[in-house]
């Protein structure tokens, strides 16, 4: 690999990146991911999305060091991705993460402390604080057998964060949680953006992703299709106004401000560009002694983005 200038608020970079599997008897080649171009900031959320087999995986597995890429680049904390000396600078959490399951909680985490290099007494305190911030203070000392999806998903959270890592690496942190799992690490992926760490969220719940990221990658078919700020990318709703005892004579003035009026049952209904001109499409119904009946706002949300980009149609 080449190398590049390091910029101190670029923590994960791809420059053509490139990954091709040949089948077993060589006559096939299948391009998992094809010329990737992406950066991702220091101190953000980042969602990686995108349907199955789009090249999630591979990706993730290539800024791990676990693959190398057939051609192109990719660089993780300003070295080439798997440079040992950015081990102890991140962390991943697979999407079905794998524990002795005949060791307890604490046990596990005080295991992989011990492999971080951390000394008493601060390895315990570290155990002892990841364990109740994770919500796993009473569970501690039960083998994790006895642990359920959403307990396990926790542990692995905690035992991602002995390190203290700049960047998290999360593959489907919330799949498979009740609600109130959901709800708790969200809160704590948003905690940790609020400490400077850089979350790298590959993720197919995209309800999820919505909420806490800041940017989000779409690829399909290893290609990348769609990036950028996700309020950018969800811009282009609509609020829906209904309206009775309306003169006809608005028509005309509401579709010049871009709206899109129709009649329906004796009511007017107005499709109008989520862009402010609603107040103005209100006044000038009831300057023509219409009676507003309701005022609703449709935002555009990451399902639809996503739905669209990669059916290319909007969700109807």
């Amino acid at each position: 690999m080449g190398g590049y200038s390091i910029v101190s608020d670029v923590v994960i970079k791809t420059v053509k990146l490139t990954k091709r599997y040949s089948s077993w008897w060589g006559s096939q080649t299948v391009e998992a991911v094809k010329n990737l171009d992406l950066e991702v900031y220091r101190g953000e959320i980042f969602g990686f999305l995108g349907p199955n087999g789009a090249g999630k995986t591979t990706t993730i597995k290539v800024l791990l060091g676990i693959l190398y890429p057939t051609s192109g680049e990719a660089y993780v904390l300003g070295k080439p991705a798997g440079d040992p000396e950015t081990h102890h600078r991140l962390s991943y959490l697979p999407e079905n993460p794998y524990f002795y399951e005949y060791m307890t909680g604490k046990e596990i985490l005080t295991f992989y402390a011990r492999l971080f290099g951390i000394p008493e007494p601060e390895r315990s305190k570290r155990v002892n604080q990841l364990l109740d911030r994770v919500g796993l203070s009473r569970a501690a000392n039960q083998p994790l057998r006895n642990y359920s999806k959403g307990m396990l998903q926790r542990i692995g959270l905690a035992q991602c964060l002995l390190n203290d890592p700049d960047l998290l690496i999360l593959d489907e942190p919330t799949a498979g949680l009740d609600p109130i799992a959901h709800i708790d690490i969200r809160d704590l992926i948003l905690e940790l953006r609020e400490q400077g760490k850089t979350l790298f969220i590959s993720s197919h719940q995209l309800s999820d992703v919505e909420i806490v990221c800041d940017r989000v990658a779409i690829l399909n078919r290893g290609e990348l299709v769609r990036i950028g700020k996700l309020e950018e990318l969800l811009s282009g709703g609509y609020v829906e106004m209904i309206a009775e005892k309306v003169s006809e004579n608005v028509l005309e003035p509401i579709r010049q401000l871009g709206g899109r009026p129709s009649w329906h049952d004796g009511r007017l209904i107005v499709e109008q560009p989520d862009d402010g001109s609603i107040d103005r499409v209100i006044d000038l119904v009831r300057a023509n002694g219409g009676h507003i009946i309701s005022v609703k706002p449709y935002r555009r949300t990451l399902e639809d983005l996503f739905v669209e980009t990669i059916q290319g149609g909007r969700k109807q």
